[in-house]
């Protein structure tokens, strides 16, 4: 019966009251006695104190790590809310109630949202901060800093500061695309200028940064502060270059037409250097042709200046007596007299001594005929009117001879246009004095401003027009004297027809004197005529002609160097006596 209750004892539910009375079965059977029951009893009771006081530790230990972890839970939810500047986060409790394992379950799941917000801001961040240090690096010239990523301050990730970053990434791109646009700009020019300078593009740019080569995309391309200076730099000098080089071009483009002048080079030969030639007087932005400036395009033109200039060496005797020639044609267009023979026989002498570069020569020579032509151009108004004089003489001594032609008024061939000449060469004629007192009162006021004489082929212009009023004044006189001559022989006739009945044939008058007019160059007149002009001796006094018995002399005189003495006689114009005689000047 004890066995059987043992069994259903141990098949039920086992307490601590059911094993005491277990045990006290066993004790009873066994026969303890009460104080070693006591004394067991007394055992069991401490042993179960020390559980009981295990077990309160253990969760009193459970409860305080709860406790903290709560607490760091609170902590990191704030750390994290500040550091996100989420002040309100829409995933935390306002205010946290119940067991500490329900606040830790409430908190829970808005602490690994913001771990996951937070992991997502230190990579945005991440990469900001990147880009940043990649373009500060290329900036500053540094390109290796990819390897050291730049350390995110977790302490901050709010929006604001991402916004300061993202508005600085964004100043630097800027600057970044307004540097490479720079660089290209430079490297453009560098290109333009290299092509026009016929240097080496690649070479040239490559010595400045390598990433400037065509071949890297854009964004490869350098664009330090180093690399912007030594661009600059370098298109400074490649335009210094370019100054120089054009400076030479064209001062070697000078010389060859120069020398093509000098030496009357043909035209194929110059066109082969219309490449040098056409930039003589281009400015260095007007230059913009691939190989204009090149090396040996300059030294090709420093060749030919050297062959043209022993050329010229050579033919120097050749060119000299040309501009002699020059010279001689001003000086006889300007009737100057000069000695030509001794001015060769100079030229000749100077450049066989050799005590006289070319150069120096060929530019005295310049200058002679710079100032032959002022010369010449200062005479011109008044050579003009020495034409107009000689040519109203000339007009003079024709209209003397129309007049004493007694045919003149018959109906012959040409007779109307002779007619006509005759009442044109009346008026030119009596324009005469008031021609001759003009060109008297040029040609001194011509000589007072220089303090020269006015010579006319070697003779003094004012003793030609002394001379001529001279002989003018005679003229009028012997015509005076004609008219009484033929006065005294009609009054003659007439007492001979009284007497005898009829009237004898008149008698020829006496040719009057002509009025000698210069003639340039001794040259004869456009209708075949001699040419007439003044003979005046060395010294420009005058000789007058003598008038004997009626009949005309011509006036012979010794005539200067290089002029001819004329021997026609010179008939004057059929000009009323009450006409003006000029005064001798």
């Amino acid at each position: 019966m004890a066995v059987t209750d043992t069994q259903n004892l141990l098949l039920g539910e086992t307490t601590c009251s059911s094993l005491l009375q277990k045990l006290q079965q066993i004790w009873d059977e066994v026969g303890e006695s009460d104080e070693e029951r006591d004394r067991m009893l007394l055992q069991i009771e401490k042993e179960c104190l020390d559980v009981y006081k295990r077990k309160v530790e253990q969760a009193a230990k459970s409860r305080a790590q709860l406790l903290q972890a709560l607490s760091d839970s609170k902590v990191e939810l704030s750390s994290l809310s500040s550091a996100l500047g989420e002040k309100s986060f829409v995933g935390i409790p306002e205010e946290t109630s119940g067991t500490i394992k329900e606040q830790l379950a409430a908190i829970a799941p808005a602490l690994e949202q913001l771990w996951e917000q937070k992991e997502e801001r230190v990579k945005e961040f991440s990469d900001v901060q990147s880009q940043i240090q990649k373009i500060c690096g290329e900036i500053a010239g540094s390109l290796n800093l990819s390897d050291h990523p730049p350390a995110v301050d977790e302490t901050d990730l709010s929006l604001k500061k991402f916004d300061e970053y993202q508005a600085h990434l964004q100043e630097l791109q800027k600057e970044k695309s307004d540097r490479l646009h720079k660089v290209l700009e430079f490297v453009s020019t560098v290109h333009d200028l290299c092509a026009v300078l016929g240097m080496d593009f690649f070479s040239t740019v490559t010595e400045v940064h390598p990433s400037l080569n065509d071949s890297t995309g854009v964004q490869s391309k350098s664009i330090s502060n180093d690399t912007l200076s030594r661009l600059a730099k370098t298109v400074l000098a490649l335009k210094e270059d370019k100054k120089q080089r054009l400076q030479k071009l064209q001062e070697l483009a000078t010389q060859l037409i120069d020398l093509w002048n000098l030496m009357d080079t043909p035209a194929d030969e110059r066109r082969l250097f219309d490449h040098v030639t056409c930039n003589i007087s281009a400015s260095v932005d007007e230059v913009t042709v691939p190989g204009a400036l090149a090396l040996d395009l300059i030294e090709q033109a420093e060749v030919e200046v050297e062959r043209l200039d022993q050329l010229k060496a050579s033919r120097m005797k050749e060119i000299a007596f040309k501009k002699q020639t020059e010279l001689e044609e001003i000086f006889a267009r300007a009737h100057i007299e000069i000695d030509p023979v001794a001015a060769q026989e100079k030229i000749m002498t100077l450049i066989d001594s050799g005590n006289i570069e070319p150069t120096e020569l060929l530019a005295d020579m310049d200058n002679q005929i710079a100032n032959a032509k002022e010369e010449s151009l200062s005479r011109k108004d008044i050579l003009d009117k020495v034409e107009k004089w000689m040519s109203a003489c000339e007009e003079e001594s024709w209209l003397e001879d129309y007049n004493r032609d007694e045919n003149r008024y018959n109906a012959s061939r040409g007779a109307h246009l002779n007619l006509k000449r005759a009442e044109k060469a009346r008026i030119l004629v009596n324009k005469i004095p008031a021609l001759v007192d003009t060109l008297v009162a040029k040609t001194r006021t011509w000589e007072e401003e220089r303090g020269l004489s006015f010579t006319y082929d070697g003779v003094p212009l004012l003793a030609m027009l002394d001379e001529y009023a001279m002989l003018r004044q005679e003229r009028e006189e012997e015509k005076r004297r004609m008219k009484e001559s033929k006065k005294f022989q009609e009054l003659q006739s007439t007492e001979q027809e009284t007497i005898f009945g009829s009237k004898p044939s008149p008698a020829r008058p006496a040719g009057t004197k002509k009025v000698v007019g210069p003639r340039a160059n001794g040259s004869g007149g456009a209708n075949g005529t001699p040419s007439r002009r003044l003979s005046l001796n060395q010294n420009g006094s005058r000789s007058a002609s003598a008038v004997k018995d009626g009949r005309r002399d011509s006036a012979r005189l010794a005539a200067p160097v290089n002029y001819v003495a004329i021997s026609k006689e010179d008939t004057a114009s059929h000009v009323s006596g009450t006409d003006p005689v000029p005064a001798s000047p």
